[in-house]
């Protein structure tokens, strides 16, 4: 495993997230959107994305063009403006989130976007440059932590189940730093920036960092560096499952189902892996199972008060 040095990083922060470990990598735009595409307004699906720079999505206009469908990709770094576009009819589509994510986002606005189709998890890791394995991280080490609340709970997650920390009631999906008990933790939890986590690592303040996937290669990580990393397949990783998300009026729209076929095609999941350090587990979840599990989280949510 290397453990080579990080280079300097300049790390533009990302509003909320994660995802896109969680989510997919920010966007490149600073503002509402800018659009990528030409063709009759009348007949373009308009889908919000977070990067329509990466080369999954040349890709995928492309074979969308081959089915008839004329797509046209609005670029965001907000992360919050994809969910509020598609439900004020700026675009028909997004795909950039978790349903976690959306949970929170529908939840908060008294909206009812609706998943679609799934993409891939992206396994949440934990890095470090002193320390090759789990157990060789020493009992009381700082470990760094995205401080966003979606990211926070997760990653919690991931140290109780690497064995670090012990969490209140066993954790869940909304699991805080003071959910943390010190007397069954190996070591502290420290909530950062989630741009921050590699800038701790790189500095030697902290012992280890879980690194969102959106800044592992611009950390000059791979995934195979992590120490540990939780289970894509896992139940515990339902809730960052990342989605294709609709208005609920359209969502048996069967050109948008095309369009989420054309999404998982060979070529377009070769890119996407590519685009994504190699971290991406594809998930082929039916809309119906995305639906459920999207209910269970906004009444989660609603419970919480």
């Amino acid at each position: 495993m290397s453990r080579t040095s990080l280079r300097p990083l300049v790390l533009a922060v990302a509003a909320g997230i994660l995802m896109m470990s969680a989510c997919a990598a920010p966007g490149s735009s600073t503002g509402g959107g800018a659009s990528d595409g030409d063709g009759d307004a009348a007949n373009v699906i308009r889908i919000g994305v977070v990067n329509s720079a990466d080369e999954q999505w040349r890709i995928f206009t492309e074979k969308a063009a081959e089915e008839g469908l004329t797509v046209e990709l609005t670029n965001f770094s907000d992360y919050q403006l994809p969910n509020q576009g598609l439900d004020q009819g700026e675009l028909e589509l997004n795909q950039f989130q978790h349903l976690q994510f959306l949970a929170r986002f529908n939840v908060a606005s008294d909206t009812d976007l609706t998943p679609i189709g799934a993409t891939a998890v992206y396994p949440l890791g934990l890095y470090s440059l002193e320390h090759d394995s789990v157990e060789d991280i020493p009992d009381g080490a700082q470990i760094a932590i995205p401080n966003d609340e979606t990211n926070q709970a997760r990653a919690l997650l991931v140290l109780q189940e690497a064995g670090l920390v012990e969490l209140a009631d066993g954790g869940d999906a909304f699991s805080t730093v003071q959910d943390v008990v010190a007397e069954g933790s190996r070591v502290t939890v420290t909530p950062v920036d989630a741009a921050q986590t590699a800038i701790a690592l790189q500095t030697g303040s902290v012992a280890a960092s879980i690194i969102n996937n959106d800044f592992v290669g611009d950390a000059g990580l791979s995934a195979e560096d992590a120490v540990f990393s939780d289970d894509p397949n896992g139940e515990a990783a339902e809730p960052y499952i990342n989605v294709w998300v609709a208005s609920s009026g359209n969502a048996d729209d069967a050109d948008y189902a095309t369009l989420v076929d054309i999404w998982h095609s060979p070529e377009v999941e070769a890119a996407a892996q590519e685009d994504s350090g190699g971290t991406a587990v594809f998930k082929d979840n039916s809309p119906e199972e995305l639906q459920e599990i999207l209910a269970g989280i906004e009444e989660d949510l609603r419970a919480q008060g």
